[in-house]
């Protein structure tokens, strides 16, 4: 970010001023491999890299388009909204569920089960219909192991549409509910979103302080860790 609010600052700055622990550093050198092995390494590498990026190319085109037309399905704003809510609660329940993402992706699962399956978690959680139909659809197209790539295309799509900034927060320790309506204020001010929405997440690593990441592609970002300070210290420090 290249430009910061003042208030911005000083009042993510204040909230930043966590516990701060000692820092050890070490760094261990290895051997130097030989150019022809570096060569042939990276050979391969490069190789594997295409064909890597042309298989997720792929399921990122399918992914945007189940979920380009699940979106445009929802004609108005309430089934909008709760067509979001039943993805998020998919994509939570599975994130809770590692099972149930093994079960959705294996192919010899015939198709009436895994129906039955989604039929009883939407009865459960009261799925839109849009919702249901969706997922009979992904079933029968052999898509359905697609669906977290879909949900986060959906994601993309439902932020768009509703001028939501997401931004993720991660800190050294869990924040409480006062700090992240704070940080969401703060991101809301900064970028003059209609609608902000945070993600939480704890990294030990950064031993204090905390770490914004928001905006396209993650483009904006605030180091305010107890790492980030010392890394820059680093930085300014001049050996002699």
């Amino acid at each position: 970010v290249d430009y910061v609010p003042a208030l911005c600052t000083r009042t993510l700055n204040n909230m930043a001023a966590l516990t701060s622990s000692a820092v050890a550093m070490r760094v261990c050198a290895g051997a130097k491999p030989s150019c022809r092995a570096l060569k042939s390494v990276k050979t391969v590498k490069a190789a594997s890299h295409r064909r890597g990026a042309l298989v997720v190319s792929a399921a990122s085109a399918v992914a945007t388009g189940y979920a380009s037309a699940l979106s445009e399905a929802c004609g108005d704003k309430a089934a909008l909204e709760s067509v979001h809510a039943d993805m998020e609660t998919i994509t939570a329940y599975m994130a809770a569920n590692p099972a149930v993402g093994a079960f959705l992706k294996n192919p010899t699962m015939e198709g009436k089960v895994v129906k039955d399956v989604l039929s009883k978690l939407g009865d459960e959680a009261d799925f839109h219909p849009f919702t249901r139909n969706f997922l009979n659809l992904l079933v029968d197209k052999k898509r359905i192991n697609s669906i977290l790539s879909i949900a986060e295309e959906f994601e993309n799509l439902y932020c768009e549409s509703t001028d939501t900034q997401v931004a993720t927060v991660t800190s050294a320790v869990k924040l409480e509910n006062e700090q992240q309506f704070l940080i969401a204020k703060k991101i809301q001010e900064m970028t003059g979103a209609k609608n902000i929405k945070l993600k939480p997440e704890v990294d030990p690593s950064l031993l204090g302080g905390f770490v914004i990441s928001y905006g396209k592609d993650r483009s904006g970002f605030i180091d305010m860790s107890v790492a980030g300070q010392v890394k820059t210290l680093k930085t300014d420090v001049v050996i002699v």
